[in-house]
């Protein structure tokens, strides 16, 4: 198998960084070489965040290059905009709908753009939506976005279930596990 990248971008305090650690979990339990490569920035200060996830036989290193990645999975859809460069041809983005301005915006100094996933599509780009938002809202705590994020992202990937929920039990602490193996089959589930 030649080796597979999935970059994963978003704004601090989103869970970004549990994600790629249940993925990663996921991945080695399916026997492959993970490499995960985490990249703060200014995370406490709602700045982006990207790690990358990359798989395989045999991975030499975890950085994924311009036109690279296989998958972005993305926590607010202005991120998936700003790391397109990073996809391959014939990837896909899975993106939260989610809008978080960030500080430009917030100070008047730019507008949010308009259109960002009708214009990504437009440039042939195959892009998976979800509210990751109101779906954690109805499995009990809008911190499960990262995890039905995830649920999204496993529809995608030939991986079974089971190995997701497993990931999930193994790596989520006792009082938010039922939460957000709630998340994920919501979010799995369609």
């Amino acid at each position: 198998m030649s080796v597979k990248s999935v970059l994963i971008v978003g704004v601090g305090g989103q869970g970004t960084l549990l994600a790629s650690k249940l993925l990663g979990s996921v991945l080695v339990s399916c026997g492959f070489d993970v490499k995960v490569s985490e990249v703060h920035g200014m995370s406490q200060r709602g700045g982006s965040v990207v790690t990358y996830v990359r798989y395989g036989e045999e991975v030499a290193s975890p950085i994924i290059d311009l036109g690279e990645a296989d998958v972005i999975l993305s926590f607010e859809k202005l991120e998936a905009a700003r790391y397109l460069p990073y996809l391959k041809k014939g990837g896909v983005i899975v993106t939260n709908t989610q809008q978080i301005d960030p500080m430009p915006v917030i100070t008047g100094a730019a507008d949010y753009p308009s259109n960002i996933v009708s214009d990504i599509e437009a440039m042939g780009v195959r892009v998976v939506t979800c509210d990751a938002l109101e779906i954690a809202k109805k499995a009990g705590s809008v911190k499960a976005v990262n995890v039905v994020l995830l649920g999204v992202l496993a529809r995608n990937l030939d991986i079974e279930r089971e190995v997701w929920l497993t990931a999930v039990e193994e790596n989520v602490p006792p009082k938010f596990r039922e939460l957000n193996l709630n998340a994920f089959n919501m979010a799995y589930d369609g």
